[in-house]
C-alpha cells in the first residue's frame, strides 16, 4: 500500500526556519534582560547616553527690581482622564496619575516706588515708605520631585505614540499641576509673609543708617 503524496508532512521552508530561530533568540535575550537570569547581559545590551547639545546662548538680559521676600513649596496629585464618547477606554482614552511638586515666589516690586512714596523728616530720624502690595510669581515645577505615578492608554493611543514626535507627553498634566499649585499659592498666606519680610528688611536697613522710626505701608 502506498501513501498518497498529498498526505506526506510538508517540510518547513528554510527561510521560515531561520526566521523562527531569530525570533527564539530575541525572546531569550529579552527574557534574560527582563529577569536578569544571565549575568552581564544588561551591561552587554545596555544603552549609552551622550550629550551632544550645543552651547547655551544668551538671548536677553532684564533688570529686576523685585525683592523676593518669600517662597512656598507645594505638591499636588493630578488625576487627568480623557475619554472618547463612543469608544471604550481600552480602545481610546488616557488616564494619568501625576505628582507635581514646585515652588511659587512672592515678591515686592521696589521699582514701582516713586519719590512721593518715601517721606523723611527734617532731622532724618523718621521715615515712612509706601510700597505696592506683594505679588506672586509664576509656579515653577521641580522636575526632580515631579513624576508620573501611572499611565493608562487605550490601544489607539498606544499606536499613536509610535508615530508621535513626543510619545507619552506629560505637558497636559504638568500644566494642570502648575495651575493647581498657583491656585493653592493664592489661597495661602504667602503674600502676607512677603510683605512682613519686606518690612523687616527695610526697617533693619534704615535703622542701620541711623533712622530711629521706620514705618512701612502697602497699598496702591
Amino acid at each position: 500500500m502506498t501513501t498518497p503524496i498529498r498526505n506526506l508532512p510538508r517540510r518547513m521552508p528554510g527561510w521560515a526556519k531561520a526566521l523562527t530561530a531569530i525570533v527564539l533568540v530575541l525572546v531569550v535575550l529579552f527574557a534574560g534582560l527582563r529577569l536578569s537570569v544571565v549575568p552581564g547581559l544588561k551591561d552587554l545590551f545596555g544603552t549609552e547616553t551622550q550629550d551632544r547639545s550645543g552651547p547655551a546662548l544668551l538671548t536677553s538680559i532684564q533688570d529686576i527690581s523685585r525683592y523676593e521676600a518669600a517662597s512656598g513649596n507645594f505638591q499636588v496629585v493630578v488625576d487627568l482622564e480623557k475619554d472618547a464618547k463612543l469608544l471604550p477606554d481600552a480602545i481610546r482614552g488616557t488616564r494619568t496619575l501625576y505628582v507635581g511638586a514646585g515652588t511659587v515666589d512672592a515678591y515686592v516690586d521696589l521699582g514701582k516706588v516713586d519719590e512721593d512714596d518715601v517721606t523723611v523728616d527734617g532731622d532724618r530720624t523718621s521715615a515712612t515708605l509706601r510700597l505696592p502690595h506683594a505679588a506672586l510669581g509664576e509656579p515653577a515645577l521641580d522636575p526632580e520631585r515631579s513624576y508620573a505615578v501611572s499611565k493608562q492608554r487605550g490601544l489607539l493611543d498606544r499606536l499613536g505614540d509610535l508615530f508621535s514626535d513626543n510619545p507619552n507627553g506629560e505637558q497636559a498634566v504638568q500644566k494642570l499641576a502648575a495651575r493647581h499649585i498657583g491656585d493653592a499659592a493664592k489661597d495661602s498666606e504667602l503674600e502676607a509673609r512677603a510683605e512682613s519680610n519686606t518690612t523687616a528688611m527695610l526697617q533693619g536697613l534704615l535703622h542701620s543708617l541711623g533712622f530711629e522710626e521706620v514705618r512701612v505701608a502697602y497699598g496702591p
